[in-house]
């Protein structure tokens, strides 16, 4: 046993990033960095104490005289920057703020949002260092960064279940990708039946892959692995550049002290056989579409976000 808790080991080899859109639980814990999405984002604007938010970013929005669809529009980018900022004056590190999901076929308005995104920030005197653009890990998702990135907006590639959305990822100079392993291992639960220990965790197995790739190969973007079911998923993963966590594992961890082994490191990453993967665009839909769960799991993941995106727009809505 060890005389620090699991979170304070794990912090020391990990950046931990916080997986909410509440502000108390960001205190709570003391992450490095902080990741949201609409379905966080809808659950936080719904809690009263987060009220004020949504009320400021209407009132600015009339301030500014936009009516209709056009202020609603507004409200809704508004909202998900002023939490942002929010976010930001609680965690040293960076916040990941997610374009629409509807847009996760359309590059050049990907492109156009993310730009967009970085203005409202740089208004709240936020500088781009400290924000993440978080894009669907489709090929126009991964187009769309490429841009982004070459002009110094870093970008968060999430909802990604395969080697090859990280390799196509790594070779447009992501800044940092979102492997999603709750998700993965939840498809091979409803597909075999099967429990998986977290050594065998599909998902687990899936970040290591990618993690040894990236360390092999000399990519430089961070791996960050994301969308946790269990606390064991996470111990198998210790070492890895960062891991976004939600509040109840969060708690978990810090309610142990048992000792924390490092699974991963760029050393042990070398020393895997991993072969070089040649991709274009039809090589990588061909292995998307090759890939069941990978395939699946994007398009489940875009579809919920866009629901939840819905739900926020039906919210605010009500309120104008």
């Amino acid at each position: 046993m060890s005389t620090t808790t699991q979170l304070d080991q794990l912090k020391q080899i990990t950046t931990v990033v916080a997986d909410t859109g509440d502000f108390a639980t960001l205190k709570q814990y003391a992450p490095q960095d902080a990741t949201t999405n609409p379905s966080l984002i809808l659950k936080a604007a719904q809690m009263p104490e987060y009220q004020w938010l949504v009320d400021k970013a209407i009132a600015d929005g009339r301030t500014a005289g936009a009516t209709g669809q056009t202020l609603l529009g507004r409200v809704l980018d508004d909202l998900l920057i002023l939490f942002g900022v929010e976010i930001l004056k609680i965690v040293p590190g960076r916040v990941s703020t997610e374009t629409d999901a509807n847009l996760s076929f359309d590059a050049e308005a990907l492109v156009k949002k993310g730009r967009h995104f970085i203005a409202l920030y740089q208004k709240q005197g936020i500088g781009r260092e400290r924000i993440l653009i978080k894009i669907a890990s489709t090929w126009e998702g991964i187009r769309a960064c490429e841009i982004l990135q070459r002009e110094g907006i870093n970008c968060n590639l999430t909802l990604l279940f395969s080697l090859t959305q990280a390799v196509a990822c790594a070779e447009a100079k992501a800044k940092l990708i979102s492997p999603f392993v709750g998700r993965i291992l939840d498809w091979y639960k409803k597909s075999t039946g099967k429990d998986y220990a977290p050594a065998e965790d599909p998902g687990v197995v899936s970040v290591k892959e990618i993690y040894s790739y990236y360390k092999t190969f000399g990519h430089a973007t961070e791996v960050m692995g994301a969308s946790f079911r269990n606390v064991g998923e996470i111990q198998e993963l210790a070492g890895c550049d960062l891991l976004t966590i939600s509040p109840p594992l969060l708690g978990e961890l810090k309610n142990s002290t048992a000792t924390l082994e490092r699974k991963l490191s760029p050393a042990l990453a070398k020393e895997s056989r991993i072969e070089k993967l040649v991709l274009d665009e039809k090589k990588f839909r061909w292995l998307m579409n090759e890939n069941s769960m990978a395939t699946e799991k994007t398009a489940e993941g875009i579809r919920q976000f866009n629901a939840d995106a819905l739900k926020l727009e039906k919210f605010v809505a009500a309120k104008l």
